[in-house]
């Protein structure tokens, strides 16, 4: 899988939409509820460089590929800020996409 760049950008989205799913379901309200802002600072730290690592090598690997921005670029971007989005587009897009 990681021969590829689809794979390796299915293995960075699927980092990048765990990390986000801890940091809004476990650390946020570790924050709020508990009062124990520490998890949000480690998490959203890991979550914040894998969430511009996943966009940038979009990008790169959509101009390689010469991507429709539409089709397939566009949701792919737009993955990467809903809960659980890069995993459906691992699914739907990236998965029959593989070389």
């Amino acid at each position: 899988m990681l021969k590829t760049g689809i794979g390796q950008l299915r293995v960075l989205g699927f980092l990048e939409g765990l990390s986000y799913i801890i940091l809004l379901f476990i650390a946020v309200p570790f924050k709020y509820l508990l009062d124990e802002p520490i998890l949000v600072k480690i998490v959203g730290q890991i979550h914040g460089l894998l969430f511009v690592a996943f966009v940038i090598f979009t990008l790169i690997l959509a101009k390689e590929k010469k991507w429709d921005f539409k089709a397939i670029t566009g949701p792919v971007l737009l993955s990467s800020i809903i809960p659980f989005g890069t995993f459906y587009v691992d699914r739907k897009i990236l998965t029959p996409l593989i070389d």
